[in-house]
């Protein structure tokens, strides 16, 4: 980040940016060395690469700032996937990667289990592509009958499911009658099923480690 995008995420005036990144740059110095070096390897060979071998291929003009991002994003993102894989062949049900994050789903008598499993999985997994540096994790449980909802979407989705509403009295009022209204409250069954963690016959649990 520049100092002008510093000034005004802060609401400060320019100068007051660039003193903070100065004794940014004083205060940590050792990991400005490393990235220096970081764009010093792009620009000389052409390319940045992950652990497992992830290139970035290095244009003339590349921007400063994502060759400084690309060793923390994409070694952080090979960190993500080896979890994952980690944690599916040792039996944990993984949902998806969130972000910075992995979703599980586990029933409630083996909930806890599961979730320390997954860490221990991302915690080796930083190990491997940090070569032994171990990076904590921490934890976020919801227990059936909750659900999990992150609150930067609940917006949008009352939205939507208010306008689903909307159409399904509709269509039991007999206002409408046709194949795409049938359609969409199929997509409205099927999203009640996702925003709810028991899925299946049993109540299962969604956690999201890291």
């Amino acid at each position: 980040m520049g100092a002008e995008a510093l000034a005004q995420r802060i609401g400060q005036p320019p100068i007051r940016a660039r003193d903070l990144l100065r004794l940014h740059r004083e205060t940590y110095r050792v990991f400005w060395r490393w990235s220096d070096a970081a764009v010093d390897y792009a620009m000389l060979t052409g390319s940045l690469h992950t652990v497992f071998g992830w290139r970035l291929q290095v244009a003339r003009d590349a921007n400063d700032r994502s060759l400084r991002n690309f060793p923390m994003q994409a070694n952080g993102a090979e960190m993500l996937r080896l979890a994952c894989c980690l944690g599916t062949e040792r039996g944990i049900e993984v949902c998806a990667p969130v972000h910075d994050a992995v979703l599980i789903c586990a029933p409630l008598d083996r909930l806890d289990v599961d979730v320390a499993r997954m860490q221990d999985a991302t915690r080796e997994a930083s190990q491997i592509v940090l070569n032994g540096f171990e990076l904590g994790t921490d934890a976020y449980v919801v227990r059936y009958p909750e659900r999990y909802m992150d609150s930067r979407g609940a917006v949008m989705w009352q939205r939507v499911m208010a306008l689903l509403d909307q159409v399904e009295a509709n269509f039991l009022n007999g206002s409408v009658d046709n194949r795409n209204t049938l359609d969409t409250l199929k997509t409205r069954n099927a999203l009640d099923t996702l925003n709810t963690p028991n899925t299946l016959d049993t109540p299962d649990t969604l956690a999201s480690p890291i």
